[in-house]
C-alpha cells in the first residue's frame, strides 16, 4: 500500500498538471501547432508519468506515456491534433484524474474499469503517429551499457544548458525539492546498503530514486545530472542483477554522486557555470561510477573528498515551509500494512513569511482577549462599592426606622433600597456574561494560538537526516567504526530551533568521533564491541526540549582536564585541586579550549563546544556535559520548545515590570538580612555550598543606584561561566508565558534587553537578556562598587481578616496558606455551620465558602448571611468544583459576589479576587 502522505501529494500533483493539459488543450483545438502550449502540456504529461512511475501505478504510467508521445510527435511536426485527437486526449486525462481520486486504489478502479481504459487506451495509441526517443528510453526496463550513452572520451555534458525562461524556474524550484526528497532517499538507503549490500529490498528504492531524478532533471533540461543519475541507475540494476556488488568504496563514490546533483540543484546561477569550475572533479566521479558499474576499483582523489564532504555539511537553502508532518525519508519505497495505514491528511505549502505573520497576529488575539480580565475586575470593584451604598442605604433605613421618621423619608429610603439592590442584581448578571464570554474568547484565542504554534514545527528527524552520513564520512576518514543511532525522530521541534540547532550538533558529533570513540585496540582491550555507538536523541520534558547526544567512547580524563586548566592558567593550583567534575567540564566550552595537543581538520582549535555554549545561549536554552571515564560522554541541551513563546517570571524593578526567561534562571530566593555576608566591600551570600554575589537590579538596569526595600530580599539567581550572581528586586509578580515580540530596528541594541512582550491588559513588558545583563554586573564591579541592599523592617500593621469555610482540609490549607502569603490574618471553619457561628462570633473583612459542605452547604450559608442585618453587607467569595454556568449563577443569585471554580484555581486567581472584593491586606 502506498504511504498515504505520497497520495496526498501524487493527487495534488495529478490535479495541478491536469489544470494545464486542460487549459493546453483548449488553445491546441485552435491552433495545433502553438508551440508554448504544446511544450506545456508535454511536460505536464512528463510529471504525471514521473509521479506514477514513482508510487508503482503503471496503469497511469501508460497512459501518460502514450499521450507525452502524441506530443512529441506534434511538437516535432510529425502528428497534427485534430479536434477528435484532442477529444481522446482529453478523455485520457478525465481516466488519470478518475484514478487519481479512487479511494480503494488504482488496482480496484481497473477491476471495475477495464473496458473503459483499454478502450482509451487504444484509442490514445492509434494517434500515436511515432515514439519519441525520450518516451522510449523512459518506458523502457533494459538499461544500455554505459558506454552507450556516455562516449569514454567525452564530456557527457557538452550541450549548452537552455537559457531558463519565468516558468522554467519555477519548475527548476520544483527540481530542486524532488532532488532534495530524493537525495535524502540515496543518501539514507546508501547507508542502509552498506550494512547488506544484497539487499533487494534496499537496492529497489535507491534504483526509484536516481530514476526519478533522472526524470526531472531532463525536464528542466540539466543534462549534467541526466547523465549523473543514469549511471548511479545504471550501477544499482546491476546490483539488483547480482552481477556486481557494492562494497564501502563503491558506496563512497554513489554518495558523491548524491553530493554532487544536491550541489548542482542548489547552484544560484547557470549549469555550464558550476561545470566550467567542477568539470575535472565531474568528469572524474563520471569515470568513478563507470569503473563501479564494470566491476573495476574506483580512483578518488583529494579534491573530490573534500568537495564531498562540503556538500555533506553545508546548510540546506529553505525554499517553503510544509504545514503537514513530513513522509519518513523511504515512505515512496516501502510497502505498508493496511492495518497500519495513517488516516488521510491533506498537505498544504505556507511560506516562511506568511507562517511568521500568522503567528504574530494569533499572539496579538491572545492578548487582546486577556484585556476583558482586568475589565472584569474593575467592574467587581464597582460592584463591591455598590454591596458598600447598599450597606449606607439599609443603615439609613433602619436609623429612620428607629427615630420614626417622616414618611417621606421612610419612602424615599426604601426607594432607593430597591434601586440598589436592582442594580446590584443587574451588575451581578452582566458580570457574570461577561467573565463567561472572557472565559470564551481567552479559551479560543488560546486554542488559535497553539495551533499556529504546531504548525511550526517539525519533526527532528527533518533537521538531522544529514548527519548519519557526516558519521560515516569522518569516522571512515579516521579508521574509526562508528555507527549513529537517532531516537526521537517524530519529536516536534519548532522551525527556528531545528535551524539554529544543526551547527551546535554538527559540532558535538564530530567532537564525539574524534574525541569521544576510541580506537578498535583500545575497544577491544575494554571489552567493548568493535563498532562504536554515538546516540542522538530529541525528547520533550518538563515544558523543555531536550536533545542529546552519547558515544560509548573512552570518556573524559579530568585529571588530564584539570591540568590542561593548570596549563592554561585559567585558575591558580590550590582552586584547580577543589573544582569538582561539573566545574571542571564547564572549561570544555570556553573558547579556545580544546583538550587535543594537536590540531586536525575535524578538531583541536578550541571552537566547537564554544559555539555550542554560544548557540544554546542565544536560544535561552542551557548545556551540560557529563562524563564517566571509560564508558563514554554524555552532552545534554535543555531548549525551549518554541522561540516565539516564552515562560518568563515577572519580577518587579524600580516599580517596572521585567522578564527573565525561566530556562535562564538558576532559582529564586527570599533571603534574611542575616546571611548577607560582605567581603572587600561586596555583599553575597551562601546557597547549596556556592557563594552568590548580591546585586541591585535596578541598579544595573540604570534605574537607580539603590533602593529600600521592606522585608525579606526577592532574589533571582543567575548563573553564568565566572559565578553566581542574584540580582535583588523589588517583588516577584509571577509566572506569565510570553509571546516574543521583535525590538524595532531602529532603536538597534537596547542594553540588557533582548525584546519585548505585551502584559494581559496590552502593556509592555521588557523581557531580559541575561547574558547581557552579566556582562553588565561584571562591567559595574570593575568600574565601581556596587550599592549596598538592605532589608528595611516593617512593624506590623493592622490586618484584614478573612473566614475560609470549607469541609476539605487540603483545600482549607492551601487557600489559608495563599491568603495569608498576601498579609491577609485567615481562621477556618469546617461546614457552613461552623462557618456561620465563626462570623456572628468575629469581625471579618470577608468570607470565602465552599459549596458543597454538610450540615448546611454553601448556598445556605450566603443567603443566611444576606438575610442577617449584622452580616449582609460582608463581601462572599464562593469557590467550588462546579464550573456550569448555571451552577455560577446559583451562587451569585444566592448572594455571592463572586464565584471562582476550583478547576482552573491557581495562586493569582484567588489573591486577585480577593484584592477585587475587599482591596490589599493592609489597606485601612
Amino acid at each position: 500500500m502506498v504511504d498515504t502522505s505520497m497520495m496526498d501529494l501524487y493527487r495534488s500533483e495529478v490535479e495541478q498538471q491536469a489544470a494545464v493539459l486542460n487549459d493546453a488543450f483548449l488553445v491546441l483545438e485552435n491552433d495545433p501547432a502553438a508551440g508554448v502550449q504544446l511544450e506545456a502540456a508535454m511536460r505536464a504529461a512528463h510529471s504525471i508519468k514521473g509521479a506514477a512511475k514513482l508510487l508503482d501505478i503503471p496503469i497511469v504510467v501508460k497512459l501518460a506515456h502514450v499521450m507525452e508521445d502524441c506530443l512529441v510527435a506534434a511538437q516535432q511536426g510529425r502528428l497534427i491534433l485534430s479536434s477528435d485527437a484532442i477529444d481522446i486526449l482529453l478523455k485520457g486525462m478525465d481516466v488519470i484524474g478518475q484514478i487519481s481520486v479512487f479511494d480503494a486504489g488504482p488496482e480496484e478502479w481497473l477491476k471495475l474499469n477495464q473496458d473503459h481504459y483499454a478502450s482509451v487506451l487504444t484509442n490514445l495509441e492509434t494517434i500515436q503517429s511515432l515514439k519519441s526517443e525520450v518516451a522510449a528510453e523512459v518506458e523502457s526496463n533494459q538499461h544500455s551499457a554505459l558506454a552507450k550513452d556516455v562516449p569514454a572520451h567525452s564530456s557527457p555534458v557538452s550541450q549548452a544548458a537552455p537559457e531558463m525562461n519565468v516558468a522554467d524556474m519555477s519548475m527548476f524550484e520544483l527540481f530542486r525539492v524532488e532532488s532534495d526528497q530524493q537525495g535524502r532517499v540515496l543518501n539514507e538507503g546508501l547507508l542502509d546498503l552498506e550494512q547488506d549490500a544484497r539487499s533487494p529490498e534496499r537496492l529497489e528504492p535507491l534504483m526509484r530514486a536516481a530514476h526519478s531524478i533522472k526524470g526531472a532533471a531532463r525536464l528542466v533540461g540539466l543534462q549534467a545530472v541526466v547523465s549523473l543519475a543514469h549511471v548511479m541507475e545504471d550501477v544499482f540494476v546491476a546490483a539488483q542483477k547480482g552481477s556486481l556488488v557494492l562494497g564501502g568504496n563503491q558506496i563512497d563514490v554513489l554518495l558523491r554522486g548524491v553530493d554532487t546533483i544536491t550541489e548542482i540543484a542548489r547552484f544560484e546561477g547557470e549549469v555550464n557555470g558550476w561545470l566550467a569550475a567542477n568539470q575535472l572533479r565531474y568528469d572524474e566521479l563520471i569515470a568513478n561510477l563507470r569503473a563501479v558499474f564494470e566491476g573495476k576499483s574506483p580512483v578518488t582523489s583529494e579534491q573530490t573528498v573534500s568537495a564531498a564532504s562540503a556538500v555533506v555539511t553545508s546548510p540546506q537553502p529553505e525554499l517553503e515551509t510544509v504545514v503537514a508532518p513530513a513522509p519518513t525519508q523511504q515512505a515512496a519505497a516501502k510497502k505498508q500494512d493496511k492495518s497500519t495505514a495513517q488516516p488521510k491528511e491533506r498537505v498544504l505549502r505556507v511560506s516562511a513569511d506568511q507562517l511568521n505573520r500568522l503567528m504574530g497576529l494569533a499572539g496579538e488575539s491572545l492578548v487582546e482577549s486577556r484585556w476583558l480580565y482586568p475589565y472584569a475586575s474593575s467592574l467587581q470593584r464597582l460592584k463591591r462599592q455598590q454591596t458598600d451604598l447598599i450597606g449606607v442605604l439599609d443603615s439609613l433605613r433602619e436609623h429612620l426606622d428607629r427615630e420614626r421618621g417622616s414618611d417621606t423619608l421612610v419612602t424615599l429610603a426604601r426607594s432607593a433600597q430597591k434601586q440598589a439592590s436592582f442594580c446590584r442584581e443587574t451588575m451581578a448578571d452582566r458580570l457574570a456574561e461577561l467573565e463567561s464570554y472572557d472565559r470564551r474568547s481567552t479559551n479560543l484565542s488560546s486554542r488559535l494560538h497553539r495551533e499556529v504554534v504546531k504548525s511550526r514545527m517539525r519533526p527532528f528527524g527533518d533537521g538531522v537526516h544529514g548527519f548519519p552520513r557526516m558519521v560515516r564520512d569522518i569516522s571512515r576518514s579516521l579508521g574509526k567504526d562508528v555507527q549513529l543511532v537517532i531516537q526521537g525522530e517524530t519529536t516536534l521541534v519548532d522551525r527556528d530551533i531545528l535551524d539554529k540547532i544543526e551547527a551546535p550538533l554538527n559540532h558535538l558529533l564530530r567532537n564525539a568521533i574524534d574525541h569521544g570513540i576510541d580506537s578498535a585496540e583500545d575497544r577491544a582491550a575494554a571489552g567493548k564491541p568493535a563498532k562504536g555507538t554515538i546516540t542522538l536523541s530529541a525528547y520533550h520534558n518538563a515544558g523543555m526540549l531536550s536533545i542529546v547526544v552519547a558515544d560509548d567512547g573512552r570518556g573524559v580524563d579530568l585529571e588530564r582536564l584539570r591540568r590542561k586548566v593548570l596549563e592554561k592558567k585559567l585558575v591558580d593550583e590550590s582552586m584547580a585541586e577543589t573544582l569538582g567534575e561539573t566545574e571542571l567540564l564547564e572549561f570544555l566550552f570556553l573558547p579556545s579550549f580544546s583538550t587535543k595537543d594537536s590540531v586536525s581538520e575535524i578538531s583541536g582549535r578550541g571552537v566547537g563546544l564554544d559555539v555550542v555554549h554560544d548557540v544554546v545561549q542565544e536560544m535561552r536554552g542551557t548545556v551540560r556535559a557529563l562524563t564517566e571515564f571509560g564508558k563514554g560522554t554524555r552532552f545534554q541541551m535543555q531548549l525551549p520548545l518554541t522561540l516565539s513563546v516564552i515562560p518568563a517570571l515577572l519580577v518587579e524593578i524600580s516599580g517596572e515590570p521585567y522578564a527573565f526567561p525561566l530556562a535562564r534562571i538558576d532559582k529564586i530566593l527570599r533571603i534574611e538580612n542575616e546571611i548577607i555576608q560582605e567581603a572587600e566591600g561586596n555583599q553575597f551570600f551562601t546557597v547549596d555550598g556556592k557563594s552568590v554575589g548580591l546585586v541591585s537590579a535596578s541598579q544595573i538596569i540604570g534605574m537607580a543606584d539603590s533602593v529600600e526595600l521592606e522585608g525579606q530580599l526577592s532574589v533571582v539567581v543567575l548563573h553564568e561561566r565566572n559565578g553566581y550572581y542574584g540580582l535583588v528586586v523589588e517583588k516577584f509578580l509571577g509566572e506569565r508565558e510570553l509571546v516574543v515580540q521583535v525590538m524595532p530596528e531602529q532603536l538597534g541594541k537596547v542594553q540588557d534587553i533582548s525584546s519585548a512582550a505585551l502584559m494581559e491588559d496590552g502593556s509592555p513588558v521588557l523581557i531580559v537578556d541575561v547574558d547581557d545583563l552579566l556582562r553588565s554586573v561584571e562591567k559595574v564591579l570593575r568600574t565601581k562598587r556596587l550599592s549596598k541592599v538592605n532589608a528595611v523592617q516593617v512593624e506590623d500593621l493592622p490586618r484584614k481578616r478573612v473566614l475560609v469555610v470549607d469541609d476539605s482540609i487540603t483545600v482549607r490549607e492551601v487557600e489559608r496558606k495563599l491568603l495569608e502569603s498576601a498579609g491577609y490574618a485567615v481562621d477556618v471553619a469546617v461546614d457552613g455551620m461552623d462557618g456561620l457561628n465563626a462570623l456572628r462570633m468575629g469581625q471579618y473583612n470577608m468570607l470565602v465558602t465552599d459549596v458543597d459542605m454538610p450540615r448546611m452547604n454553601g448556598i445556605e450559608l450566603v443567603k443566611t448571611v444576606r438575610q442577617d442585618p449584622t452580616l449582609r453587607s460582608i463581601p462572599i467569595m464562593m469557590v467550588s468544583y462546579k464550573d456550569r454556568d448555571e451552577d455560577r449563577m446559583r451562587g451569585l443569585e444566592a448572594g455571592a459576589d463572586y464565584y471562582l471554580t476550583k478547576g482552573s484555581f491557581h495562586d493569582q486567581g484567588l489573591l486577585q479576587a480577593a484584592v477585587d472584593l475587599i482591596g490589599k491586606a493592609d489597606e485601612v
